[in-house]
């Protein structure tokens, strides 16, 4: 049922050895072979090498509107250039999705050093470099290039792209689009009083921080030659001569065509001098009295002057555009300039592909399928004095060739609409009613939140597996990018409950897809106690102990998250890559995979477990490119899951390339199943290619934890290998 379904939507021993010593020499993901210079660079290169001519087209479009789980975002788009200002976690999933090509960015600018705008930019970093993009300039705070130093942890030299960081001392840059000014804001505060979810006490004392604002203005823009026009008065339109003719006019020189004078104005358009946008990013109250006695502004809020904002965007929550100071602020721009909010008060979801099979899969099992939520934020709107438009997912403000708001790129999320298509499936509505049949007690629970490898796409997102082992404890294994943002659209409002019960972290390897989503996770956590009321609890993090060196660079140079950090059980650690073993009381036994190839000792230590969810990263047939990348075919997986005799199967960490379900071998039978984003299991079961079945016991124990290794064979001694840290 399900293949019809996406069909109409078209160890060897030594491995794990080998494994380690691939992570501690090479990149977490292979360069790609040298390839030819991309088609847009050598046509960027040629059009420098002439006379610059401001862009035809350019639009500033949102990418993430701002809400809790897709964080605010802007691409700008011109025939020559891409920019894109803030990177948070699941900006690269969306451009993917919604099909803006990474490949073309050449700017990428932070509007200050916060996860909230950084929290994807290792990931995109990755895939820029894998894509074969030669270059990408990086502009914000002083912190960025210790950003990228401390990257390199997981991410290798990245030697194939060229990351040129701009200073923000830099008053300007100027490329064949536009000219872009930083100005740095400087304000001394407190830090907001919360542990921020990594047991972070309170300074003592003021801060300084230091945030961006964005002016940007457009390259004037000659007239256009109005060839039909030019034609009745005679002249020779469609030939050699009409060359130098439209190039003296367009240079604003008058010209003679037998005996006539012809005054530009008579046969160009009128020039564009070029509109300016502002880009705001105030994060709290704090950076209120800087921004608003910022006397750059004031030669953009006069209503006379060319240089008027069309655009201001502001990246500012409802507390502070709800205050007087922000108000009046607002108010000083002319009649004229268009503000665009983004915040927390959006409500329309961003990844509408998975929101659409969550649906359909829906009607396969509600249970185990449940639809998709949005979180809604319970702070009221502020009641602006100016006119304004809050932000939405692909919504467009197009700057040339004329200045209006576009939204027909909005993408639709109708949910009548998806199911109406899953119906026309031969026998679908049939098969629903069956599986409808079985029923499941609530707890325990495995939800799957990201089940696909390297990168987040539209389908998938990267490694993370929540379980809930009951009404107040759980626990996740790996934390890739966009975690929490999968939180979100699973739980909607509900979050701040399932994080306030999350006790324990478990990060398998540092490989970015498997890690990226943790700062984020924590500080959302925070959050969340704080909106309870409830007091901090530790979480315990199970990770190699390398993560200390890019959590404490990130904590030194960019945000401090670390202070204070509390460590229980500090032990070296030997291994990069490891597995998991969940015990409960009774007897049943949850076992989850790293990434790793087929290895006899992860048989050896999850004998006869009740569930394996391993990793199947590549189909049958591509073994030797599993065995180069350290991974397993589906069955290899399902070959370790019989040698281990594990009553079931699910399979995980699905290559980007199966988009909707991995491809089946002959090895598939009914232990054997594949997981989705958003799975949520309660009686383990399995998806065959044309119905559904069901693991027939349930887990309702506590659950005992138990973390386990395996120890190299030059390793003398067997010990704990895991550094329990109480964050």
């Amino acid at each position: 049922m399900l293949a019809r379904l996406c069909a109409l939507r078209a160890c060897k021993e030594p491995a794990l050895q080998g494994s380690v010593r691939l992570m501690q020499t090479q990149s977490s993901r292979k360069s790609r072979a040298v390839r030819d210079t991309l088609r847009h660079v050598k046509m960027k290169e040629s059009r420098r090498q002439g006379e610059l001519h401001g862009p035809s087209t350019v639009y500033v479009q949102v990418l993430g509107a701002g809400s809790r789980d897709n964080g605010a975002s802007l691409y700008v788009f011109s025939e020559y250039n891409r920019y894109l200002f803030n990177c948070g976690e699941g900006t690269q999933r969306l451009m993917q999705e919604h099909k803006i090509k990474i490949a073309r960015l050449d700017n990428i600018f932070l509007t200050r050093m916060s996860w909230e705008t950084v929290g994807g930019l290792s990931g995109m970093i990755l895939t820029l470099k894998d894509t074969g993009v030669p270059q990408c300039v990086l502009s914000g705070p002083p912190q960025l290039e210790k950003y990228l130093q401390a990257i390199r942890v997981f991410s290798g030299q990245l030697e194939d792209i060229k990351l040129a960081v701009r200073p923000y001392t830099e008053p300007q840059y100027k490329d064949e689009t536009m000219t872009v000014s930083q100005v740095p804001l400087f304000c001394e505060c407190h830090l907001s009083g919360s542990h921020l979810s990594f047991h972070l006490l309170r300074s003592h004392g003021p801060q300084k921080h230091i945030f961006y604002l964005i002016f940007l203005q457009l390259h004037s823009k000659k007239g256009n030659f109005m060839a039909l026009k030019a034609k009745e008065m005679g002249l020779p339109v469609g030939t050699a001569a009409i060359g130098p003719i439209i190039e003296a006019l367009k240079a604003g020189k008058t010209v003679t065509h037998d005996g006539k004078e012809i005054r530009p104005e008579e046969l160009c358009t009128p020039a564009d001098p070029g509109p300016v946008f502002i880009v705001v990013d105030c994060p709290s109250e704090d950076f209120i009295q800087p921004l608003c006695t910022n006397h750059v502004f004031q030669r953009y809020q006069t209503g006379g002057s060319e240089d008027s904002a069309a655009l201001v965007v502001h990246m500012t929550p409802e507390s502070v555009l709800d205050t007087d100071e922000y108000k009046s602020w607002m108010e000083r721009f002319p009649s004229s300039t268009e503000h665009l909010v983004m915040n927390e008060q959006t409500f329309t979801p961003h990844n509408t592909r998975s929101h659409k099979l969550q649906t359909q899969l829906n009607l396969i099992h509600p249970e185990i399928f449940p639809p998709l939520r949005l979180y809604k934020t319970k702070e009221p709107a502020a009641s602006l004095h100016v006119p304004n438009v809050r932000a939405e997912c692909l919504m467009k403000f197009q700057l040339r060739p004329k200045l209006e708001w576009q939204r027909d790129a909005i993408p639709s999320c109708d949910s009548e609409e998806f199911v109406k298509e899953a119906a026309e499936v031969p026998k679908f509505l049939e098969e629903v009613e069956e599986c409808r049949k079985f029923q499941a007690a609530k707890f325990p629970e495995i939800v799957f939140l990201g089940t696909g490898s390297s990168l987040p796409m539209k389908i998938r997102n990267v490694s993370g597996t929540l379980v809930n082992i009951s009404s107040s404890q759980s626990l996740l294994l790996d934390c890739g990018e966009g975690t929490f943002g999968q939180l979100c659209r699973h739980y909607g409002n509900d979050v701040d409950e399932v994080l306030s019960r999350l006790s324990t972290i478990f990060v398998s390897h540092l490989h970015a897809d498997h890690h990226t989503g943790l700062i984020h996770l924590l500080l959302e956590r925070q959050r969340a106690l704080n909106s309870l009321g409830k007091a901090f609890s530790p979480v315990y993090l199970i990770a190699p102990v390398q993560i200390m060196t890019w959590l404490n660079q990130y904590h030194d140079h960019c945000q401090q998250i670390l202070s204070q950090i509390k460590y229980e059980r500090k032990i070296t650690l030997y291994l990069y890559l490891f597995l998991f073993l969940l015990t409960h009381q009774s007897g049943w036994q949850l076992v989850f995979s790293g990434d790793t190839m087929p290895c006899d000792a992860v048989v050896n230590m999850g004998k006869n477990a009740t569930l394996l969810i391993h990793e199947a990263t590549l189909e049958d047939g591509m073994e030797e490119e599993a065995c180069e990348k350290r991974h397993s075919t589906t069955s290899q997986a399902i070959g370790i899951g019989m040698k281990m005799n594990a009553e079931f199967i699910v399979l995980n960490h699905f290559s980007q390339r199966y988009a909707k379900i991995p491809l089946f071998s002959d090895d598939f039978n009914g232990k054997v199943g594949i997981s989705f984003d958003h799975m949520r299991v309660r009686i383990f079961y399995f998806l065959l290619t044309s119905f559904l079945s069901y693991f027939p016991n349930d887990l309702h124990a506590l659950f005992l934890l138990s973390f386990l290794s395996y120890v190299l064979s030059y390793v003398p001694q067997f010990h704990p290998l895991f550094p329990f840290l109480v964050i």
